[in-house]
């Protein structure tokens, strides 16, 4: 079905038809409004006004009306392949990926030779990590118009994702040749020139683009990320800010600008600014949606609330003391975790009970992300949570491997050694965090050249030590965490770069030194030797990105003042 034109003899509406086009690609977004609106009103069913007004109120942020004029103009003409494009690049902003990856699938029925329908699809499928298929249709794009600068850009994009950064250098930088006036590609570049730790130019790159397209939101998100790897933190907390001033929803920057605040130690406003979490694309389709609503700290004395985990093993046992002060609260717990972490979290002080993921739930009244714990009890740096050890692990296994260490001759003082994370090469984010955190075991040597000290393995999988490293290693055993903590529990001192086992023996109250990286994770804060979080926990911070031999070099004097007595 054609949609009906504008008559010729209509040429007011003509005219102010070419008008509101010329200020939409000028960015003059309300007046493009103001325009398309008037001319709906003297046509209402003109499918090229409601696709463009739908596109320019999606980039207003008032997506519930885009959908319905892109759904309306695709109702007038369901053959026009670009408003099937246009609905999908909607649907995929608004994290309905499989939606828009449909949508483009159907734009590219109707006209197999649409790049731009390629384009949107590649983004929607790199949203939903397919990044073969993102990469193949970026390709396929870039194949029927060469010179097409935004799928070069996009290609770059899911190569980046896959950790191939000189392919997504090269194939950005062809954007840029392209059209060195488009920020999204030098916004683009950045984040590759970021994940390559060339931080200096990643930040160039990012205020060139600004400097372009001077209300650009991502620019500045992704400017305060490289702020922030450098502890400019103020700077960082600035960039975050501003980006939400230009797009008030942005949920990656309130949610950068809620882990910078926690850095900061300005955890009230962190604390919230942290919930946006739930909207950011890498975390949307993670959201747990129960009919009972989510805690906020209210008075609930006899209530059953559950609380569910999210992300990482580390986060679980850090935070999973707040189900203690919830019970002492008057709430009925039950505690939902990874299986690996159920039965040392069954130590927990006032949990009524603790389930595996993907075990039916018991009724609830009450859930709470775990990480949303600290906002429901109003946690400020002078009332975080910590007395002492909140877990404990089971006396008779930590008893039967005491005895195997003195029995296999181990004398002296104990201490656990981590030091490498969970690479998650699967999440190209996580893989490029753990390459900061890990440090290569090889680069411990000057530890265990120390004499009168015995070091006992606590790394569970990552790069093996050397052959010739003086070791004990039971990890080949650890079938869970309960396990790694009976083991703890036999040690003296915990060295571990940042990851759950430093955690778990942290919450154990076993002596914690913590390896950290130049840009720590938030919990840390900045600037400090100790935590708020756990009394025990002593941190050693790299004075520059990637120096860990200062780091270890200080460590090892560290030990032998500290054992310097035991050793003799």
């Amino acid at each position: 079905m054609k949609q009906p034109r504008i008559p010729a003899s209509a040429a007011a509406a003509q005219e102010r038809f070419a008008t509101a086009v010329r200020l939409h690609r000028e960015g003059q977004l309300g007046k493009a409004e103001r325009l398309y609106r008037q001319i709906l009103s003297a046509y209402p069913a003109h499918a090229d006004t409601l696709n463009l007004l739908g596109v320019v109120t999606h980039q207003l942020r008032r997506d519930g009306s885009a959908l319905e004029l892109l759904k309306r103009a695709i109702a007038i003409n369901p053959n026009f392949a670009p408003y099937h494009s246009n609905l999908g690049q909607i649907l995929h902003d608004l994290g309905r990926t499989d939606e828009a990856i449909a949508s483009c699938g159907r734009a590219i029925q109707l006209s197999p030779a649409f790049p731009e329908a390629y384009n949107t699809l590649a983004i929607a499928l790199e949203a939903s990590g397919q990044f073969d298929e993102a990469i193949a249709s970026c390709r396929r794009a870039i194949g029927l118009e060469p010179d097409y600068a935004e799928a070069h850009s996009n290609l770059g994009s899911a190569l980046r994702q896959q950790g191939r950064l000189d392919e997504a250098a090269a194939a950005i930088r062809r954007s840029v040749e392209l059209n060195p006036q488009r920020p999204e590609a030098l916004s683009n570049l950045g984040n590759v020139l970021q994940d390559a730790d060339q931080l200096d130019e990643a930040i160039s790159c990012y205020r060139r683009a600004i400097a372009i397209r001077s209300n650009y939101p991502q620019a500045y998100n992704n400017l305060g990320t490289a702020m922030r790897r450098q502890q400019r933190l103020d700077e960082a907390i600035a960039c975050y800010r501003r980006a939400i001033v230009i797009d008030p929803h942005y949920a990656d920057a309130h949610y950068n600008l809620g882990m910078a605040l926690l850095a900061a130690g300005e955890m009230a406003e962190g604390w919230r600014e942290h919930e946006w979490r739930w909207k950011t694309p890498g975390m949307l389709r993670g959201a747990r949606h129960f009919p009972q609503p989510q805690w906020d700290g209210e008075p609930a004395e006899g209530k059953t609330l559950l609380i569910h985990p999210e992300q990482g093993f580390g986060d679980s046992l850090h935070f999973c003391r707040y189900a203690t002060l919830a019970a002492e609260r008057g709430l009925r717990v039950v505690l939902e975790a990874p299986e690996p972490l159920v039965r040392i979290l069954r130590s927990l002080a006032g949990v009524e009970s603790v389930l595996a993921t993907g075990q039916p739930l018991p009724p609830f009244d009450l859930h709470c992300p775990m990480l949303s714990m600290p906002l429901a009890m109003r946690t400020t740096l002078a009332t975080i949570p910590a007395a002492g050890a909140y877990l404990r692990a089971d006396a008779a296994q930590a008893a039967a491997f005491g005895a195997r260490l003195r029995a296999s001759g181990v004398q002296g003082p104990k201490i656990g050694l981590v030091w490498a994370g969970n690479s998650r090469l699967h999440v190209p984010g996580a893989a490029l965090l753990d390459r900061r955190r890990s440090i290569a075991p090889q680069s411990l040597a000057p530890l265990l050249d120390l004499p009168g000290l015995h070091f006992v393995s606590l790394q569970k999988d990552g790069p093996a030590a050397p052959a010739h490293f003086p070791l004990t290693d039971f990890m080949a055993e650890m079938n869970d965490f309960a396990d790694t903590a009976a083991l703890i529990a036999t040690l003296d001192l915990v060295i571990s770069v940042d990851t759950a086992v430093a955690h778990l023996a942290a919450a154990l109250g076993t002596p914690v030194w913590l390896l950290d990286r130049f840009d720590p994770c938030w919990r840390w804060l900045t600037s400090r030797r100790n935590t708020p979080w756990y009394p025990g926990l002593r941190l050693y911070r790299q004075p520059q990105p990637g120096d860990w031999e200062r780091v270890v070099a200080e460590v090892a004097r560290d030990l032998r003042d500290h054992f310097a007595p035991a050793s003799h």
